[in-house]
């Protein structure tokens, strides 16, 4: 499928970065809702679903795109919703549990899955220079988190081994994303795997009996603000622009998340960075820089 230079087309790369800010944000507003993840990941998922449906109901053109859909890529389309489901539930349980800026360290892991599926399966080639660049990129964010004595320890262990799960399923959600979004077209893309997320998170509330109305009405305003800013703002952004951009082109720069959340860290919840995180911070900054300077189109 060819896609068509829409607004989004011609500046991909600019709404990456963009979206890679709004996304940041995530970490910070799930730490400060008392809600539990099953709950954050079915508010947001319902909030900003609408903005995708209705398009599809109103509109001949979009209701023919998605009828036209092959077995083998809807399929595709609900296994990336499941990803995502995956990556949303370990990533919001991480950010109640440890330090935002460690657990986004290791929820940025997942260009390296991404960097290995477009490798070895896809059987792509990856310019050298980009490699690296990824490499350096993921040494600054474990210099970020290597400050944070805490790691090891009780919840922070368990938080980090749910940031680390977080970083798995987004690499997959990226790559099959890359792969997907060829031959189908975007506001499709979005509706199918955000719907599929969203059935995933209300399947998981009904098995946990994860209330949904019993939270401060700053828990709500907050959901739909990370429904705007995280879900359309990233999420809806990033699967656009992935008719454009390779899925390791958007894993990469997403991986600059902990250089954000440190800054969103400080502002919103009073973490106040260290020598290690300013360093880290740095390194990860030009590395990325470096990155987009070489990077080649993999056609992922």
């Amino acid at each position: 499928m060819s896609e068509e230079k829409s607004f989004i087309g011609k500046y991909a790369k600019f709404f990456v970065g963009l979206a890679v800010i709004c996304g940041a944000m995530s970490g910070s507003l799930g730490a400060l809702i008392s809600a539990p993840a099953m709950a954050i990941g079915l508010g947001r998922l319902t909030v900003s679903l609408p903005f995708f449906i209705l398009p599809v109901v109103f509109r001949k053109d979009y209701r023919e795109d998605l009828l036209s859909i092959g077995g083998r890529n809807l399929f595709l389309c609900l296994l990336a919703g499941f990803a995502l489901f995956g990556h949303f539930f370990t990533w919001f349980s991480a950010v109640k549990s440890t330090n935002v800026s460690g657990a986004a360290v290791l929820a940025s892991l997942h260009p390296l899955v991404v960097l290995g599926i477009t490798i070895f399966i896809y059987k792509k080639k990856v310019s050298y220079k980009s490699i690296v660049a990824i490499i350096v990129a993921l040494i600054g964010g474990g210099i970020i988190m290597g400050g944070d004595i805490r790691a090891l320890e009780g919840s922070h262990f368990l938080g980090n081994i749910f940031a680390f799960l977080s970083a798995m399923c987004m690499g997959v959600y990226f790559a099959i994303g890359g792969k997907v979004r060829k031959e189908v077209k975007g506001n499709i893309y979005v509706l199918l795997v955000f719907m599929s997320c969203w059935i995933c998170f209300l399947v998981g509330v009904f098995l946990t009996e994860t209330p949904m109305m019993i939270y401060p009405l700053k828990d709500y305003l907050l959901i739909v603000i990370m429904a705007f800013v995280c879900q359309i703002g990233s999420h809806a952004v990033w699967n656009l622009c992935l008719g454009n951009v390779s899925s390791l082109y958007i894993s990469t720069w997403e991986a600059g998340d902990p250089v954000i959340s440190t800054i969103v860290a400080f502002v919103l919840v009073r973490q106040i960075p260290n020598i290690y995180e300013v360093i880290g911070c740095v390194i990860v900054v030009m590395a990325l820089l470096f990155y987009n300077k070489f990077e080649r189109e993999s056609d992922v």
